[in-house]
């Protein structure tokens, strides 16, 4: 052949769907939505579906033994793609059970042959298909029977120049030996996965030929728009990216800033471990406001506690001016990938340069509990994609109290950190005091000093060294060791 065909990609109308497939479902196409029963395919099919079919592109549904039309449209109506302007119009449900129930799949194809030739439409839908699946155990064609039946089915749809989607409950031994899935051109699986006490949609895109598709397993939610699916953001290398620790953003605290050679690299991330009450929520609010200041938006996800409690009245206000967004997290049962796509979503919206993950502790309890098993991973994901995006990160984590040893980070996750700066407290005559010191930044030096630090209503108020504090208290200088186990 001299010349190549282009194939039309179509824009299916669920968020999230077209980036999975690699641009959208290919124009005649003959496609397969399998998954548990549940899982959402005939939703999804409906999105579809809606989204697509107008004057110019009729649709025909096909329901085979599954649930009657009037009782599916009954609940799909709840939906808003649902338009019941184009129902009979652009279009069409038909029933095939009766057709079905004698038994003979010339007797089906013909009647679906006969449709599709009066109504013309450039989609077809076929749910459930499993029940010819069934159906065809039954008669004495069988399996080759089917295997003729979905061929021939094929052959016809791509003929008419209709895009065609088979929709059925499939479990994965049936999937394997299915002649519906060597034919099927696209395939698609949907599950839905019980862990403990939480619900987890999932799906994959098995196959789609002619096209990349993105790998792996992805995360959806069935909600009152319908479906949504959250791809699993990965980190794009197109740039290289080099850590040069030049330009600077200031935390809003002065004395930190030259403790840490100048303020954070821009694109670091920078985890800030402390016990409670030690004011990482306060300095974290320090660090978005000073990128108010300096005309940098910012972006929060909130997991500590619910937003009255957490934000504070300096907060509220960067909230309600717009120049600060904050990710709801109040719903459970969350993954990396719904949370990281609405801050990806959010942060191109408001043009961010900065973002507060408060806490780590309590995003992780935020997650649904299939995903926790994995938080490490999925947590160096997420942070390499918003560093990429040239977003500098600061993490809050909150650590145990304990005296006798100093620990980075309770997850193991430090390595995440391109900068560290721990809060504690120190026991000094009677009194619990507060310090800070800058553990480490990469690719920069920084000041080796613990300092006292108290919070007050202008936020973290940086003071002495605990060396001179010591040098004061015996008259000769110290260097502030306590003989303490370091670990991360």
């Amino acid at each position: 052949m001299s010349n190549k065909v282009n194939i039309q990609r179509l824009a299916t109308g669920v968020p999230g769907l077209d980036e999975l497939l690699g641009g959208g479902i290919p124009e005649f196409s003959f496609n397969l939505v399998a998954g548990t029963p549940g899982s959402g395919k005939t939703t999804m099919a409906h999105q579809i579906m809606f989204s697509l079919a107008g004057p110019d592109r009729r649709a025909i549904f096909f329901t085979v033994l599954g649930e009657p039309p009037l009782k599916m449209l009954r609940y799909q109506q709840q939906f808003p793609f649902f338009d019941i302007a184009k129902v009979n119009q652009s279009i069409k449900f038909v029933n095939l059970a009766a057709d079905l129930l004698e038994g003979d799949f010339d007797r089906v194809l013909a009647r679906i042959a006969d449709e599709v030739r009066d109504f013309s439409p450039s989609l077809v839908f076929v749910d459930s298909f499993r029940s010819v699946v069934q159906s065809a155990r039954s008669m004495e064609a069988g399996g080759a029977g089917l295997q003729h039946f979905v061929q021939q089915l094929g052959m016809q749809m791509t003929s008419w120049l209709a895009t065609t989607f088979l929709i059925g409950e499939y479990l994965v031994p049936e999937a394997e030996s299915s002649p519906v899935f060597t034919v099927a051109d696209g395939v698609v699986w949907m599950s839905q996965q019980v862990h403990r006490d939480a619900l987890v949609r999932k799906i994959q895109v098995v196959k789609m030929r002619g096209q990349a598709q993105s790998l792996g397993v992805h995360t959806f939610r069935i909600g009152d728009d319908g479906v949504q699916i959250f791809p699993r953001a990965m980190m794009k290398m197109a740039i290289p990216i080099t850590i040069s620790g030049q330009q600077r953003l200031s935390t809003g605290v002065k004395e930190l800033d030259q403790m840490m050679g100048g303020g954070v690299p821009a694109s670091y991330s920078l985890l800030l471990v402390g016990p409670s009450g030690s004011g990482k929520s306060v300095l974290a609010t320090q660090f978005l406001a000073e990128g108010v200041r300096q005309g940098e938006p910012g972006v929060i996800a909130a997991f500590e506690k619910s937003p009255n409690q957490l934000l504070s009245h300096q907060l509220n206000a960067m909230i309600d001016s717009g120049q600060v967004g904050m990710i709801n997290t109040r719903t459970l049962d969350l993954s990396i990938d719904e949370i990281l796509h609405d801050l990806v979503a959010m942060i191109g919206r408001l043009g961010a340069k900065r973002v507060v993950i408060d806490s780590l502790s309590g995003f992780e309890l935020a997650l649904a509990s299939s995903f926790r098993d994995d938080f490490r991973e999925s947590l160096y994901r997420m942070v390499a994609v918003l560093t990429a995006m040239g977003v500098t990160v600061l993490m809050t984590a909150e650590l145990e109290d304990q005296y006798t040893m100093l620990r980075f980070s309770s997850y193991g996750n430090a390595f995440l950190a391109d900068a560290i700066v721990m809060q504690r407290y120190v026991e000094l005559e009677g009194q619990f005091k507060r310090a800070i010191s800058v553990v480490k930044v990469r690719a920069s030096d920084h000041s080796k000093d613990i300092r006292f630090y108290d919070i007050a209503d202008g936020g973290i108020q940086i003071r002495e060294s605990l060396a001179h504090y010591h040098g004061i208290l015996t008259g000769r200088p110290s260097n502030g060791g306590g003989g303490c186990e370091i670990k991360d």
